[in-house]
């Protein structure tokens, strides 16, 4: 499928690599930031800073308006803010992996058992792809006996290659800001979701992490899995049985 002329036009905006490291650091704040922040953020001047965040805007990549931060009273003129659009770009960023999600559902026909429906051979096959990942890793790393953080210390540093966007909410709690499968995920989410925890699971498995626990925990704008370890506030939700083999 070709790219519209809204996509190529925001693409040529990231051309620029101050362009594009300034898309990555407002995204990223989850929140309005001002010219300064950005400024300082990249070590430029705040008037090269209104140059291409303004292209950005005009890219129709971030959304500009006049607020004065929270909680903070101003003198004067209100600054100017900045924060991405709902959906800023719909190719590659963030990072999608439409590519593996296919996989899993074409060895998922492939394989499919007598008596086993679709969507549960989907989550084998995700669960078995995940476990052979984290398998991988624990002969790689040879990490030993892993608790909660030391898990999701391991679990971060993969999933952030395949574009989940992990953050470390609390020291036995690991968010993904990412679904690499949006917006095939707004479509299904029962079956992508699914998949999600599935592929999560399987891997926390083969890692050997058996502290920490993937959890459906759908949350706007982020991935529907998070990642908890023993302790970690909210309860273990929504876990598939296949998750648990």
């Amino acid at each position: 499928m070709g790219l519209d002329h809204a996509s190529l036009t925001a693409l040529a905006a990231l051309g620029d690599a101050t362009r594009c490291r300034m898309f990555e650091f407002v995204r990223q704040a989850r929140r309005p930031v001002t010219r300064e922040e950005v400024a300082d953020s990249l070590g430029i001047s705040r008037k090269l800073a209104a140059f291409h965040l303004d292209k950005l805007v005009a890219a129709g990549l971030f959304q500009a308006r006049y607020e004065s931060p929270a909680g903070i009273r101003r003198v004067g003129r209100r600054p100017k803010v900045y924060e991405p659009v709902a959906e800023a770009i719909a190719v590659n960023i963030p990072e999608r992996r439409y590519g593996m999600l296919a996989d899993v559902l074409t060895e998922a026909v492939l394989t499919e058992a007598e008596g086993e429906s679709a969507r549960n051979a989907a989550l084998r096959v995700a669960f078995q792809r995940g476990e052979t990942l984290g398998n991988a890793e624990r002969e790689r790393l040879r990490p030993g006996r892993l608790g909660a953080e030391r898990g999701l210390s391991l679990a971060a540093e993969t999933l952030e290659e395949f574009g989940f966007e992990p953050e470390r909410a609390a020291p036995t709690l690991l968010r993904l800001r990412n679904c690499p499968f949006h917006p095939l995920a707004a479509q299904a989410p029962e079956l992508v979701c699914g998949v999600n925890q599935a592929f999560l699971a399987g891997y926390l498995r083969g890692l050997g992490s058996d502290k920490t626990t993937a959890v459906l925990a759908p949350r706007p704008g982020s991935c529907c899995v998070e990642l908890r370890g023993e302790g970690a506030t909210g309860g273990i939700q929504g876990t598939d049985p296949v998750c648990e083999r």
